[in-house]
C-alpha cells in the first residue's frame, strides 16, 4: 500500500483552458496501471479547449452545473451527480455553466502512452460555441 501526499493545485494553462480552471492529480497511472484521475474545478464560464482521448474519458460531476459538447452536437447541461462518458477519439469540451462553479472527476487511461499523448488538444472553445442552452 502506498499513501501519496496531497499535491499543490495546478492552474490550467491558458492554451488549454478558457477562464480560471484548477486541477489536482488524484491518480497518475503508475505502471502497470494506465488510469489517470484528476479533480478539476472550473469558475463560471470556464472551459476546456476542444480535445479527444485515445482511450475515452469519463467525467463525474461532483459539484455545480457543467456544460459538455461533442463536435457537431448540441451543448448539454449536466448536473451534480451525473456522469458523462466520451468514447475514444471523440472531440469534445466541458466546462462550467455561466452562473455556477463546477467540479468534476476526470478519469481516462493512458492507453500505454507515457508522454501525455493520450490526450490530443485542439483550439479553444469560442464564446459562440460555448453558448448556454436555454
Amino acid at each position: 500500500m502506498d499513501i501519496t501526499a496531497k499535491t499543490t493545485s495546478t492552474k490550467g494553462p491558458s492554451e488549454l483552458f478558457t477562464g480560471d480552471v484548477y486541477f489536482d492529480v488524484i491518480a497518475k497511472g503508475e505502471a502497470p496501471s494506465q488510469l489517470r484521475v484528476n479533480i478539476v474545478r472550473f469558475a463560471p464560464c470556464s472551459r476546456t479547449a476542444w480535445h479527444s482521448h485515445a482511450a475515452g474519458q469519463t467525467l463525474h460531476i461532483t459539484d455545480g452545473v457543467a456544460l459538455v459538447q461533442s463536435r457537431g452536437g448540441e451543448v448539454q447541461v449536466v448536473q451534480q451527480g451525473q456522469t458523462v462518458y466520451t468514447p475514444p477519439g471523440e472531440w469534445h469540451w466541458h466546462g462550467a455553466a455561466p452562473d455556477h462553479f463546477m467540479s468534476h472527476l476526470a478519469m481516462w487511461e493512458t492507453a500505454g502512452a507515457t508522454d501525455g499523448s493520450e490526450t490530443t488538444w485542439g483550439d479553444l472553445v469560442t464564446d459562440e460555441e460555448y453558448g448556454y442552452p436555454t
